[in-house]
């Protein structure tokens, strides 16, 4: 499946925008929504339940829908180890660092990703070469960075604070976490594994439930969680519209849209994440963040919009993954 097809039955402009909406506003508001829940639940709990909930639904659908559930245990170990990867590295360390950084800053860190998969398959022997666009987007990728944390660093160095040192430890995991996912997503473009985008979804989601759980388990957290509406909430909230609806969206957008607009998602996102989080959370990024803010939108849209010297979009390399998930 390329995701750059698209459809000849031309879907009407309010299904398409209908479609943008439930992206740029579902994953925008999963930052919102983990730092809701992480204040009752820890980290693993929080996004162990949430996976599974989705798996059980997403693999539920396939079977009735007639999809082919298993592709072998050479294929299933691949779809368990991209979940590993992706949406258990790549997404507990995010859900724990909303308990020390605001939701708007942590979904700007987590937008470095693009610039992360770019660099990776730039640096890889047989990967993708960015032409000059992309690589002053690199660039500018990194002064963005700096300016994002430069606040904690200069808090944690000057006042010797303990959440300044902890916002910046919450920022060290995002970013490795980030690292994770990029890796994972350039393992399964290279892989092309032969499972419906859906199918593969739910058992990476399963994968990542598991890890989770096992990982909650081992720090026994369990007693640590408070089961509450807001909790229960905040994990239905990541399940329906985070893992399902959102999601789900996203597979049809990329079959009826071109890639280009699509992955437009990737710096509208984290702007619905600053604005609901002073909205919902009062919370509020200091200048050098907001500086650091268009620096981020502005380098994901010349990495995404550049040129490969294959001649194909950076965008399209880097929607290759099967989910995103925020």
């Amino acid at each position: 499946m390329s995701s750059s097809s698209t459809s000849s039955s031309h879907p009407a402009r309010f299904a398409i925008l209908a479609a943008f909406g439930s992206v740029y506003l579902c994953w925008g508001a999963t930052y919102t929504a983990m730092s809701i829940g992480v204040r009752l639940l820890p980290a693993p709990i929080l996004a162990g339940t949430r996976m599974l909930a989705g798996a059980v639904i997403m693999l539920g659908f396939c079977a009735l829908r007639g999809k082919r559930l298993w592709h072998g245990w050479r294929t299933m170990a691949w779809l368990g180890l991209l979940g590993a990867m992706m949406l258990f590295a790549g997404n507990v360390g995010l859900v724990w660092s909303e308990t020390y950084l605001p939701s708007g800053l942590a979904a700007l860190i987590v937008a470095v990703i693009p610039l992360y998969v770019a660099a990776i398959e730039a640096l890889s022997p047989s990967g993708e070469r960015l032409r000059a666009r992309g690589l002053v987007g690199l660039g500018l990728g990194l002064l963005a960075l700096m300016a994002l944390l430069w606040p904690s660093f200069h808090e944690a160095v000057d006042a010797h604070s303990h959440l300044g040192a902890m916002q910046l430890l919450a920022a060290a995991v995002v970013l490795l976490g980030g690292m994770s996912w990029a890796f994972g997503s350039v393992l399964f473009r290279r892989l092309r594994l032969p499972v419906h985008p859906l199918v593969a979804a739910g058992w990476e989601m399963l994968a990542a439930a598991l890890c989770n759980l096992l990982l909650a388990s081992s720090l026994w957290e369990w007693p640590h969680a408070k089961w509450t509406l807001r909790s229960m909430g905040a994990v239905g909230y990541l399940v329906l519209f985070g893992s399902l609806l959102g999601f789900s969206c996203y597979i049809w957008l990329i079959h009826h849209v071109p890639v280009a607009k699509v992955a437009t998602y990737a710096y509208v996102n984290p702007v619905v994440a600053v604005i609901l989080g002073a909205i919902v959370l009062g919370e509020h990024l200091r200048p050098t963040e907001y500086v650091g803010m268009v620096a981020v939108l502005g380098a994901v849209a010349l990495v995404t919009s550049s040129q490969m010297h294959s001649g194909r979009a950076a965008a399209e390399v880097e929607l290759a993954p099967v989910e995103r998930e925020a």
